[in-house]
């Protein structure tokens, strides 16, 4: 059992009420944060058993959600030098997520795709348990207007719909491409 230090009150189990009454005055931004940092930290874990970081799915997603772009345009639709992605990339064709064909158009490009090995599903599998597991303490209906507030205050501050803040730490120059983002599903 978790526990959470209290000040005055000692150090308690998380699940005990009195311990949740010292976040009584917390903000949302720093609960978002801790809920982040926390959904990363477990999201972490569980791609860890098939080979891959938070890093790699955030690149599925943009390869999954427009097929046959080149790494460059992937790269640009994250946010990253393309030369930052490369390994990210040269993983998820080797454990077979990804492939890379010959561009028709340009023969110097290659175009990326979801792999058709079915091995996408293992991801949306994990990604699915995982919502499922940060959000048990919500009711489906709850869930809903939870993910419906924070796209509203996504789109106030002017994130990229489905691109993960963290891929601007993979920007060249700025530490080993493993690293970011540490983002959630």
């Amino acid at each position: 059992m978790a526990k959470i230090e209290t000040g005055r009150l000692g150090t308690l189990a998380a699940d005990h009420p009195a311990a949740w009454r010292v976040g009584d005055n917390l903000g949302v931004a720093f609960l978002l944060a801790q809920l982040g940092a926390h959904a990363t930290e477990r999201i972490a874990e569980r791609l860890a058993a098939i080979g891959l970081s938070p890093a790699h799915i955030g690149l599925v997603r943009a390869i999954a959600a427009t097929p046959g772009l080149s790494q460059h345009a992937v790269a640009e639709r994250v946010g990253v030098h393309p030369s930052r992605i490369v390994a990210l990339i040269d993983d998820l064709e080797r454990h077979g997520f990804v492939e890379r064909r010959r561009n028709p158009d340009d023969r110097r490009l290659h175009a990326l795709y979801p792999a058709a090995s079915g091995k996408l599903r293992r991801i949306g599998d994990i990604a699915a348990a995982h919502e499922h597991d940060i959000c048990a303490a919500l009711s489906p209906e709850e869930r809903a207007a939870l993910r419906d507030m924070l796209v509203r205050i996504a789109r106030q501050q002017g994130l990229s719909p489905g691109v993960h803040p963290g891929y601007r730490r993979l920007r060249a120059g700025s530490g080993p491409a493993h690293q970011a983002p540490d983002a959630t599903s």
